[in-house]
């Protein structure tokens, strides 16, 4: 891949992270909720399920996607449903009592706090099942990527260089809103937060059932 190229790219995936996402909300919410280092795990989770759009677009069956009605149909209802569920999960999210601080936030065992594993599966499936992901990565990979040499190879860098720049955006978001805790250490405005939270994922979740097919 060619130095220009790869600049080109480089600076579209800023711009593509920066870009409000449900990726960017589920950060701010976990952020807001326990902490920024709990919230590497969801981040984790955000970049699986971004490097399998990259590479599903790719090779090409992001085309097939969008070529067949019924399979992006599918995918589409699935991304549309998961949000919508995510969105009611945090609107109903329970406030608890006021914070102490993030350090009582990150306390491994703390009431609330999902696992691990449910963490990253959140983030996970966010980003997999968002078909926007795979229109924008179906449009765009092309323009970066020379038939004439190793797709692999090319993709590889690709997915390195989305990958590292996801995850320090991410993580910018989850620090911003993790530097709010103070104000809204109140039962009130953690409902409130929760509420502004699962609203914006149920918008983005009714969103997606307005996506078209480009073909």
């Amino acid at each position: 891949m060619d130095l220009h190229v790869w600049l080109a790219f480089f600076a579209a995936s800023w711009v593509i992270a920066i870009s409000p996402g449900s990726g960017a909300v589920l950060s701010m919410s976990h952020g807001l909720a326990y902490g920024v280092r709990q919230t590497s795990a969801t981040i984790v989770g955000l970049q699986f399920g971004l490097a399998v759009i990259l590479l599903v677009a790719g090779v090409g069956v992001g085309a097939l996607l969008l070529a067949s009605a019924t399979a992006f149909t599918v995918v589409k209802v699935l991304g549309a449903a998961y949000l919508i569920w995510l969105g009611v999960q945090q609107w109903r999210a329970p406030v608890g009592h006021a914070s102490t601080g993030a350090s009582t936030r990150d306390a491994v065992g703390e009431p609330g706090l999902p696992s691990v594993r449910r963490r990253i599966t959140l983030g996970f499936f966010t980003n997999v099942t968002n078909p926007k992901g795979i229109v924008f990565m179906v449009a765009v990979l092309p323009q970066f990527i020379d038939p004439a040499r190793a797709l692999w190879l090319q993709l590889l860098i690709l997915l390195v260089t989305s990958v590292g720049i996801d995850l320090v955006v991410m993580h910018g978001y989850a620090f911003m809103a993790s530097r709010a805790q103070r104000w809204l250490a109140s039962a009130r405005a953690r409902r409130a937060q929760n509420r502004v939270f699962g609203g914006v994922l149920l918008a983005m979740g009714a969103s997606l059932l307005m996506v078209k097919r480009s073909v």
